[in-house]
């Protein structure tokens, strides 16, 4: 039968859908509101022709209100806005749920990318063996984190679970319940969520989605790639941030990470459980009924034990279903083998841990614990505090163990007691449970070695545990070559190497690195320092693995994710993928098992397509590099001249919405690491500063100086070299794409206004004259006459979501308008500032959950 094309799947399955059910929206009522469904769609009407008549924000809001609003008095305007807002998320929460419902349907799950794909190919090109033998070594490790870019409170997760099953079965009726129960169900959370809180909603995904989704990878894998053949390489491997993630998060408490890795835990022997009963209705063989009901007793008793008491080990659990396999094969001809085969695969898969937990902190915390030790005098010898780093490295590698967090102030107490935890984690959930410390704004060697001293201060000689050096800024990734040089060479730190297989884990930050270098700078730095890794690792002996901290949008390592690992060639590393997923990419690109798997399958292609199939297609020569230097360099030059321009600071604080970020109840993290008034760039959190230019449209993370850069090679008679570079680099390509979504997701008529304003008129200019610049470049080089043309769903997918949030987008641009008026009054109404002020967070949380991919 003839497949559409995907753009006519999401037309028929996406777009047509949402036109049916949000029409349902009319009849239900919203807090008794009357009317808003018949209003909204005027007024949205109202936006799209009085944008392109280049009316602004407030202009749009006066004359909609004044043709449809029987009373126009303030607080009418005012209920009118907060009605709209609410109809909108629902109206979001909706979308949502269809493409999650189509999403089987607009993708093909079993086409490239797939595993089955990846199975056929091997098998066609005769590459089996190479296939096996890479799948022997290989890893794929998603890091769940609570990064704040999901705003949906626990019961509206739940609703648009509900919501897609309903959608996927065509059932009306039920839609038309939830949709009500939707418009019932509050958006906000009244309090800020704890570390706690949001470890519990990441659990969900684990419990709900990755449990079967990855044990159902693993056991095909086992059963048609490796056939009869033993696989004992954990292929697949969870990391979790929320309670481990002390980083500028002082609500990160010893007794929360506790709590955290024991609910891992006992969420992952509810899994076991429900899957040993399910078994037990199966097995009912003499022999094996009796050890399945001893596995189900002793799975039931460790998830109800009051003191963390487990009743069963981890090698027990596979000693018995071992034996149970070897039972049903010899006596009862095979029967279920399969199901337990699948079993045996999630436990191999989970162990006891479920997901790692990471532990991490900066480096400037570690050197105020230090500095705050050598004080005493007693567990590092004296002269610490006026050594230079070399004598400092060569102090605490004599650092004598004993040091109670008690006798300390609170940083430096709760920083030896998450050592403390980790040993506990690990006697409770195994190695696995927590074996990563990860060391934030890394520096140089001496920030590594003070984290392996920490261990020997608290008495754990060997640590089972990888320390990761976080490279992020720019400078920091130009010298990591150096400082790995250093830790290789460090007789400490190579005998804690040795013990750990040779393996180095180093993590990479696109977010920060975007925010310090800018967007072309900050990629070609991390593709440099992987090179510079890779190349003094290997000469040393060590195997490095790479951790990319990657956020939702292209601005900070988002995007066409998989196309950059496929294009990376042989001179990086790349027998593992580790990357930080978050917030709403978790939800949008792993929050179903359809999407789950179709995305995780894409990870394990992109590492079979760089390593098996195209292992020398995707090699950069030294003239290619050189290139990307200079067009780098130029990008770098033309965002730093904006970054240091006089109103930068000023625009973010006075014009986006970035201080609210800090007042909307969305994550446990402050929005910035220092509690100092005075914003200080350098201080702040990558999401704030790239959800702040998403929410006026702008998008500068993900484009900003790369017009610059490219027309400096077009103005220079050089264009053939990037063009050249773009239809012959799969790594250039999928840099230069990525860049055009932050594009196609900029609509610049909703703060035109702003280039009339007489202290940041000339800013805005600045920021709309590159993104026209940019565009029309990226157009040239693609050869296209429309960003994303060549992703029609995607392209189709942002313009209706744009489309849904326009209203939401002008009413948070009138109430910041309003906001600065009321403040410049004489006598500022300040009851008046704060609904004004609600009504911008209000629509902020609606505006991010529509990209699903801005912060």
């Amino acid at each position: 039968m003839y497949t559409p094309p995907k753009i006519e799947r999401f037309n028929e399955n996406v777009l047509s859908k949402y036109h049916i059910y949000n029409s349902v929206f009319i009849t239900l009522p919203f807090d008794a509101i009357d009317n808003t469904g018949v209003l909204l769609p005027l007024f949205s009407e109202m936006c799209e022709s009085g944008f392109k008549q280049q009316l602004n924000p407030r202009q749009i809001f006066e004359q909609f209100s004044d043709k449809f609003l029987d009373k126009k008095t303030e607080q009418d305007k005012i209920n009118l806005m907060f009605r709209f807002i609410q109809y909108i998320e629902r109206q979001i929460v909706l979308f949502d749920a269809i493409e999650d419902a189509a999403f089987p349907i607009v993708n093909n799950m079993e086409g490239r990318g797939s595993l089955r794909d990846i199975n056929e190919k091997a098998e066609a090109k005769n590459k089996l063996e190479a296939l096996r033998d890479f799948f022997r070594t290989f890893k794929v490790r998603t890091v769940l984190t609570a990064h704040p870019t999901q705003f949906y409170p626990g019961p509206v997760l739940g609703i648009i679970t509900d919501l897609t099953i309903a959608v996927r079965e065509n059932d009306l009726q039920r839609i038309k319940e939830l949709l009500a129960q939707l418009g019932k169900t509050p958006f906000i959370k009244k309090e800020k969520p704890t570390p706690f809180d949001e470890a519990v909603s990441l659990v969900w995904y684990l419990e709900n989605v990755f449990y079967y989704t990855a044990g159902d990878m693993v056991h095909y894998i086992n059963k048609n790639i490796f056939k009869e053949e033993i696989n004992d390489n954990s292929l697949l491997n969870f990391g979790f941030w929320p309670g481990g993630d002390r980083d500028g998060n002082p609500f990160v408490t010893t007794e929360i990470t506790l709590r955290v890795a024991s609910r891992l835990r006992i969420a992952l022997f509810r899994c076991y459980y429900n899957e040993i009963r399910r078994l037990k209705r199966k097995l009912t063989f003499y022999d094996v009924d009796i050890l399945v009901t001893e596995i189900e007793l002793k799975l039931y008793d460790s998830i109800h034990s009051t003191d963390d008491q487990i009743f069963i080990t981890l090698d027990e659990l596979k000693q018995q279903l071992n034996v149970i396999k070897h039972i049903i094969e010899r006596k009862h001809q095979s029967l279920y083998l399969d199901d337990l085969d699948l079993f045996i695969s999630k436990v191999g898969l989970f162990g006891f841990h479920f997901a790692s937990l990471d532990v991490r902190q900066n480096s400037r915390i570690h050197h105020q614990v230090f500095e705050e030790i050598a004080k005493e005098g007693v567990y590092l010898a004296n002269g610490y505090l006026s050594a230079d780093a070399i004598q400092k490295a060569e102090i605490i590698s004599n650092a004598k163990p004993g040091v109670n967090p008690n006798d300390y102030n609170e940083i430096t107490r709760s920083t030896l007691e998450s050592v403390y935890a980790m040993r506990t984690i690990q006697s409770l959930n195994g190695e696995m449970g927590c074996n990563r410390y990860i060391i934030s704004n890394n520096e140089t060697a001496l920030d590594v070695l003070q984290v392996l001293a920490l261990f020997r201060l608290c008495g754990w000689d060997n640590p089972t545990v990888d320390i990761v050096p976080l490279f992020e800024v720019i400078d920091d990734l130009r010298n990591a070559k150096s400082v790995m040089e250093s830790l290789y060479t460090d007789e400490a730190y190579q005998q804690h190497l040795a013990r750990r297989g040779n393996k180095q884990t180093v993590m990479l930050g696109f977010s920060d690195g975007t925010k310090d270098g800018g967007y072309l700078m900050a990629n070609w730095s991390i593709f440099k320092a992987k090179e510079d890794i890779t190349e003094i690792s290997r000469q040393y002996g060590v195997k490095v693995i790479f951790f990319d901290g990657r956020g939702g949008p292209p601005a900070r390592g988002g995007g066409k994710t998989h196309k950059f690992y496929a294009s990376l060639g042989p001179n990086i590393e790349n027998r593992e993928i580790q990357i930080t997923i978050q917030g709403q990419t978790i939800s949008s690109n792993f929050g179903t098992m359809d999407s789950c798997r179709y995305n995780l399958e894409n990870l394990l292609s992109a590492g079979v397509a760089n390593q098996i199939f195209d292992k020398d297609d995707n090699l950069l020569s030294g003239a290619d590099k050189k290139i990307l230097d200079e067009l780098a360099e130029k990008g770098f030059e033309k965002y730093t001249d904006f970054k240091n321009h006089p109103k930068f600071i000023p625009y973010l604080e006075q014009v986006s919405t970035l201080k609210y970020f800090a007042k909307a109840n969305i994550g446990s993290r402050p929005a910035k690491r220092s509690k100092s008034d005075r914003l200080e760039f350098s201080e702040l959190r990558a999401i704030p500063f790239v959800g702040s230019w998403s929410q006026l449209k702008q998008n500068v993370p993900g484009f900003f100086g790369l017009g610059s850069a490219l027309s400096y090679f077009e103005t220079s008679g050089r264009w053939h070299e990037i063009q050249h570079l773009f239809d012959h680099s799969l790594f250039v390509k999928t840099l230069l794409e990525n860049s055009m979504m932050s594009l196609a997701k900029s609509f610049f008529p909703l703060t035109a206004y702003m280039k009339e304003d007489p202290e940041f008129g000339p800013f805005w200019t600045i920021i709309y004259e590159e993104f026209l610049l940019t565009k029309r470049l990226l157009l040239k080089i693609a050869g296209h006459t429309a960003l994303m043309e060549n992703y029609p769903d995607g392209k189709a997918s942002i313009e209706m979501r744009e489309h849904i949030v326009m209203p939401l987008l002008t009413i948070q641009q009138y109430a910041l308008l309003r906001v600065k008026e009321l403040n410049a009054a004489a006598v500022p109404d300040e009851n008046l500032i704060a609904v004004y002020e609600k009504i911008v967070t209000r629509s902020l949380f609606g505006n991010t959950n529509a990209s699903r991919n801005s912060a």
